[in-house]
């Protein structure tokens, strides 16, 4: 089945908003026979990134909205993404945490094909950068963006560890362990 993202907004921005906000995704993601794989909760929890596994994007649209999801002050997506660098089944059975995100528009002219053959060619160069271990990608199929997920002591190490695969950085965002789905 397909993985769509969703990006969120708690209203207002505290733990116990963010707390619902997740819980109440995972509900409205369940109620439409959809599978929640993960959350992850920006460090200021002001923007929650969900991964929902579906059967299509219409019954996410009408199951995940701001009326289904009351605790959200902002709903975009579902946005179908594809899940690079790691194995859906394994990262399901971990539900892991990661420590930073980074956004990555990407270039208008980049296709699918080419971003998946220079990800394949750049990535042993995060050898260079050993404190950074790189998680997973999610690629939107749009290619209007991926998000990067990585585990690193600070945000330095995870700079270096794209100045060392040769790919910008968007928007980088710690991420707050104690909301992760």
């Amino acid at each position: 089945m397909p993985l769509f993202l969703f990006e969120l907004t708690a209203a207002p921005a505290e733990r116990t908003a963010v707390n619902a906000l997740v819980d109440e995704v995972g509900k409205a993601a369940t109620d439409v026979g959809a599978d929640l794989i993960e959350s992850q909760v920006t460090a200021g929890l002001d923007r929650v990134f969900a991964v929902v596994e579906a059967a299509g994007a219409a019954a996410l649209s009408a199951g995940i909205n701001r009326t289904t999801v009351p605790s959200a002050a902002d709903v975009s997506g579902p946005d179908e993404v594809r899940l690079v660098g790691a194995d859906l089944a394994a990262l399901k059975a971990a539900r892991p945490s990661a420590g930073y995100l980074v956004e990555w528009d990407l270039p208008a002219d980049l296709d699918m094909e080419t971003y998946l053959e220079r990800k394949r060619a750049k990535a042993p160069r995060y050898a260079d950068v050993p404190e950074v271990s790189f998680l997973r990608t999610y690629v939107r199929e749009d290619m209007e963006k991926c998000l990067c997920f990585y585990d690193a002591p600070d945000e330095d190490v995870v700079r270096r560890g794209r100045a060392a695969v040769d790919t910008p950085i968007d928007r980088l965002h710690a991420l707050d362990a104690g909301t992760s789905e």
